[in-house]
């Protein structure tokens, strides 16, 4: 059986604090052009943070000689850099879902087909590293690459024990949080090597004893602050404006939308001028009947998402608001409302390296009435709020640079193949 160790990579970045993405020391780099099969078990390219993470990293490797195949589902929404190779399971008309989180068709359908495309292309090429993404990525990876001797690098965007419970009723809540610390615990050792996203994910796999230290590496997320004009950016407000609130992203249970709505009634009953913005390419039908029981369906406008219109959209917002209680790495929405220079509120526990009124307004995870508060007084104190954007974009420029997270995952693979050893004599 071969075994890979990264000899020096790993212990570097282990001890490394999450703001620090820049390249790992004297970590071996690729050694010339490498050949990545990059796999996307997700609709490929899409608005919302693992598929976006998937696309910057694979376009950051191209942009840099490798050559890149992304393995991913037969639909997507958007455009991907023509250096990139996209390869895609056949097409199921019957599907077109974007949303994420588990279903019985994806599993049952679209992630063997997933397997079966990554196997066929693994036969036809000599690729250098799998690199796959989220639990489903590594088990159609781990399936596929079965009796090649590939390293396996495993993506970690978020861990199972706290996603799970969220994914609505197809499973008890403390049974499916059972379920999923259990995957958390086992299925990374699948890999050879461990990437992930925050030094939260790292902690908690080491806790669990998923993989030792040296078998881990944080790559953070990125984001892109030449798309945002930063704080002050964008047209003038038109005198008499209402003040704008805005969200970004998928609908998804864990995002917290029940508790956002719940949160503008507050706000409603002291300013009942304001308007709230969800930018999103999901449908709203879920939370409709809340919306109307509370009486704040009028102050919300439903926009859909396209990247490319996001930076404009947020550069009208007064306020930027992410609603999750729990994220295990950092939302890419919360990035980009700092690359934005918009004043946050957010709860506590999903803005990870945040400091209340520094960088971010803070509320106390599920406080409803103290995330209203927060809205409500960076809409009175525009001085305020105008010093939280500029250090929110400082903070994001300084720590969270997508350059530097194709930087660390260029050198993990270098410090991987440099320090693959043999198990058996006579393997290559």
């Amino acid at each position: 059986m071969l075994r890979f160790v990264v000899p020096s990579l790993a212990p570097a970045v282990a001890e490394a604090p999450a703001a620090s993405v820049s390249g790992p020391g004297n970590a071996p780099r690729a050694a010339g052009p490498l050949t990545v099969a990059m796999v996307a078990a997700c609709p490929f390219p899409a608005p919302r943070g693992t598929p976006i993470r998937i696309l910057r990293l694979a376009e950051g490797l191209a942009a840099r000689g490798h050559r890149v195949h992304v393995v991913t589902y037969h639909f997507g929404s958007g455009e991907v850099s023509p250096a990139v190779t996209l390869h895609r399971v056949p097409a199921l008309t019957s599907y077109r879902r974007l949303a994420p989180g588990p279903s019985i068709r994806k599993l049952a359908l679209l992630d063997p087909l997933l397997a079966g495309t990554l196997y066929t292309l693994l036969r036809r090429l000599r690729v250098d590293v799998i690199h796959a993404h989220h639990y489903e990525g590594l088990l159609v990876a781990a399936a596929a690459r079965m009796g090649r001797p590939i390293p396996l690098v495993f993506d970690v965007h978020t861990l199972l024990g706290s996603e799970l419970p969220t994914y609505g009723r197809w499973m008890p809540a403390r049974a499916a949080r059972a379920l999923g610390v259990w995957a958390d615990r086992r299925l990374p050792r699948l890999a050879d090597h461990v990437a992930g996203c925050s030094e939260r994910i790292r902690g908690r796999l080491l806790e669990l004893g998923a993989v030792p230290a040296d078998r881990i590496t944080v790559v953070a997320h990125g984001v892109e602050p030449g798309l945002f004009g930063g704080a002050g950016a964008g047209p003038p407000r038109p005198a008499g404006a209402p003040p704008r609130l805005v969200f970004t992203g998928n609908l998804a249970r864990y995002q917290g939308i029940e508790l956002m709505l719940r949160a503008l009634r507050r706000v409603l009953d002291r300013r009942g001028d304001v308007r709230l913005t969800i930018v999103t390419g999901a449908s709203f039908e879920r939370y409709e009947a809340l919306a109307r029981e509370l009486g704040v369906r009028h102050a919300i406008e439903l926009l859909p998402g396209p990247l490319g219109e996001v930076p404009a959209l947020l550069a009208g917002a007064d306020v930027a608001l992410n609603p999750r209680i729990e994220c295990d790495g950092t939302p890419v929405k919360l990035l980009n409302y700092m690359a934005a220079g918009r004043p946050v509120v957010s709860f506590a526990g999903s803005a990870p390296g945040l400091v209340h009124r520094s960088t971010a307004w803070l509320a106390r995870d599920g406080d409803v009435e103290g995330f209203a508060e927060g809205v409500l007084a960076l809409l009175a104190d525009r001085a305020l709020a105008d010093t939280l954007g500029r250090n929110a974009r400082r903070f994001v420029e300084a720590n969270h640079s997508w350059a530097h997270a194709v930087d660390r995952t260029e050198a993990l693979y270098g410090a991987l193949l440099a320090g693959a050893v043999r198990d058996e004599p006579g393997r290559p």
